[in-house]
């Protein structure tokens, strides 16, 4: 295996040119995928109630199931003043 350096243009640049084969260019574009990560986004109004409301559901009522009080802290979200602050 020969290990190819660049930007994506300039292997894709290289394959045209007949310089590299087709196979070693998909393995260096998905090298390439895995290793570049994005920036996280800040978490939102509605992922700060949730964690918020979550926890708190959860220390009340720690054995009732995760899905059951997820949905009751969504149907919160609706009529809360962190939505409403947040649509402003």
């Amino acid at each position: 295996m020969v290990k190819i350096e660049g930007t994506l243009d300039e292997i894709r640049a290289l394959l045209e040119q007949g310089k590299v084969a087709k196979r070693e260019v998909k393995k260096t574009v998905k090298q390439a995928k895995t290793t570049v990560k994005k920036a996280k986004r800040a978490p939102s109004a509605y992922n700060r109630y949730m964690k918020k409301k979550l926890a708190m559901l959860k220390k009340k009522h720690p054995k009732t199931p995760h899905a059951t009080l997820f949905k009751k802290a969504a149907k919160s979200w609706k009529s809360s003043t962190e939505r409403k602050r947040s649509m402003k």
